[in-house]
């Protein structure tokens, strides 16, 4: 009897566990491919660190070959291009690939919502690579600055769009270094500017307001000033103009004001909003029996609030779970699980040892907070490899 392929597209956290759990579940008894652009994983939650210089980019990648057991599954370095539904096949930079059970989970991409100049002039790639083009080109300005004829206060100028988790994470780490970086490159502080610009009435839309004001008051003490219900409504080679009609001059622009889904869903001929395909409750795409679609790419409405939940690295976790168990029931003919994600907390990190959070019905702040996000960031390695994963790669919560 012929053994079904099991492709996976992406490496990323609903990929990976996806991945882990396949090869244990159904181990030889299908053929199970990952596909990934590159050779190894990386944690997108930790990505504000290395782009503001606190940590090492390669903290937060791990060879694809150190975590899966290649024996069981076959990693291939390429880049998909399109999903031939019909014919069941994926096209990728170099070959094709057939498959009897798919699942996408190819990561999101920087939503712009329109704004003309995001991919010319601002910084908007969240993958390790970006990380260390935003680290770098920041410590470029510094250098610059005294080097100028004419000191420019904009080379010491750096903007933040959007106010989500991702804003206020890289600008908390961003604002706790620029004391070492004035020290540095022999600048004062007071020269140095960062502003964080939010469209919404609100820095961390759908936060606890008490925890957002916490979070502000911190890093306003930390010289960042926040332009809230503030659109921007271009983005330039010198700075940003914002609908107000006020312009801020500006040598770095890192754009963080949320993500869409991957354009190949679009491109594939998937019914799609922003990239993301809103899936079955068993996490198929409607009219499709063999193909599942995990974490940023599949929009999923919490029903009590009627809005999408967030895409976020605990949910594509989550999601994985469910999905691999419902190939493995698919092949062997048992009953599919619904999917319903169980946000057990979220926390945001805010610099240093400073965090905001809310676990359960309990709001955390400031070291407590910090603690448990490293909690959290060392429970998904050892869902993903177990203690001796956590043990090699794992942060210190203390």
């Amino acid at each position: 009897m012929k053994k079904p392929n099991i492709v996976i597209l992406g490496a990323g956290y609903g990929g990976m566990i996806t991945a882990t759990r396949l090869t244990k579940q159904i181990g030889h008894d299908a053929n199970i491919t990952l596909v990934n652009k590159h050779d190894y994983h990386y944690q997108t939650t930790w990505l504000h660190e290395p782009a503001a210089g606190t940590l090492s980019p390669e903290r937060t990648r791990m060879p694809i070959n150190s975590v899966l057991d290649l024996n069981k599954i076959k990693f291939v370095k390429d880049e998909v291009q399109e999903i031939k539904r019909e014919e069941k096949k994926v096209v990728l930079s170099n070959g094709e690939l057939e498959y009897d059970y798919l699942v996408v989970g190819l990561g999101s991409e920087a939503e712009t919502f329109g704004v003309p100049g995001v991919h010319e002039h601002a910084f908007s790639k969240w993958t390790v690579n970006g990380a260390r083009e935003v680290k770098e080109h920041i410590e470029y300005m510094f250098a610059k600055y005294n080097n100028s004829p004419e000191k420019k206060d904009e080379l010491l100028t750096v903007i933040v769009a959007g106010a989500g988790f991702t804003g206020i994470e890289f600008i908390g780490e961003l604002s706790e270094r620029v004391p070492e970086l004035c020290a540095h490159y022999d600048i004062p502080r007071e020269k140095v500017k960062l502003y964080v610009i939010e469209a919404a009435p609100t820095a961390l839309p759908g936060f606890d307001p008490e925890l957002v004001e916490y979070a502000m008051n911190l890093l306003e003490s930390r010289g960042v000033e926040f332009k809230i219900n503030c659109p921007i409504k271009e983005v330039t080679e010198t700075g940003v103009s914002l609908a107000n009609g006020d312009e801020i001059k500006a040598s770095t622009i890192v754009w963080a004001t949320g993500v869409r889904g991957s354009s190949i869903i679009e491109k594939s001929g998937f019914e799609a909003m922003r990239g993301r395909v809103k899936v079955e409750p068993d996490l198929r795409a409607p009219g499709h029996e063999d193909i599942f679609i995990i974490g940023d790419c599949a929009l999923l409405i919490n029903e009590e609030i009627n809005r999408p939940y967030p895409p976020t690295a605990q949910i594509a976790m989550q999601m994985a779970e469910v999905c691999a168990s419902n190939i493995k029931s698919l092949m062997t003919g048992g009953s599919l699980k619904t999917f319903t994600p169980d946000i057990k907390g979220t926390v945001a990190s805010l610099g240093g040892k400073e965090a905001i959070g809310v676990v359960g019905s309990r709001k955390l702040f400031g070291t407590s907070a910090n603690f448990m996000k490293k909690m959290i960031d060392n429970r998904y390695l050892f869902l993903l490899g177990g203690p001796g994963l956590v043990l090699k790669r794992g942060k210190n919560p203390m």
